[in-house]
């Protein structure tokens, strides 16, 4: 008998190559989940004469939430808005759901959830979720600014009223980035 021969017909099968980190769904799993987490935050802050009204998150912005009148029942603001019957400002409007945020959110779920299945769905379903999340964050910033174009044309008797995207609005949109980007990895990682 030969000595030389190997023991096994395991051993002449190629071992998998390495696929690293960005071959694993962790990052990109990771990324979506800082993404949806960031909704939490604060998404916009509402100023008025650069002084802050109210911080609104971004699961407010998909759900809907009432915006706060300036000064409440005891002070002379107040006083002069109930004086004029104007109720819906002395109580704050009621904002609907903006579809954008809704679609962001419920986006970022769904790449949350692929990004934890097989290679190849978790790849091509993360990358498709995690732009389409991105590119609804950046459609939900055009419209809440168009919106704020219609309805504060100028400022009145000297008041200026400004809505501002905070830093965690920017990073959540870099976040549906990353994980884009991590699964785009992750399956060229499959490839070789």
């Amino acid at each position: 008998m030969d000595t030389n021969q190997p023991a096994t017909s395991a051993s002449s099968t190629p071992a998998p190559a390495a696929r690293g980190l960005f071959g694993t769904k962790i990052p990109s799993s990771v990324s979506f989940a800082v993404g949806v987490l960031l909704f939490f935050m604060p998404f916009l802050d509402i100023k008025c004469n650069n002084m802050s009204l109210q911080k609104i998150s971004g699961i407010e912005l998909a759900t809907g939430f009432h915006i706060k009148s300036p000064g409440g029942n005891n002070s002379l603001m107040g006083n002069f808005e109930n004086s004029t019957g104007n109720k819906a400002e002395s109580k704050g409007d009621k904002k609907d759901p903006n579809m954008f945020a809704l679609a962001a959110l419920v986006l970022g779920i769904g790449g949350f959830v692929v990004s934890l299945l097989n290679h190849r769905a978790g790849g091509f379903g993360g990358m498709l979720t995690g732009a389409l999340s991105a590119a609804a964050m950046i459609g939900l910033m055009m419209d809440i600014k168009s919106d704020i174009k219609k309805e504060l044309l100028g400022g009145k008797d000297g008041v200026t009223i400004a809505v501002e995207f905070t830093p965690w609005f920017y990073i959540a949109i870099i976040a549906f980035l990353a994980a884009a980007f991590f699964c785009y990895k992750r399956i060229q990682s499959t490839k070789n």
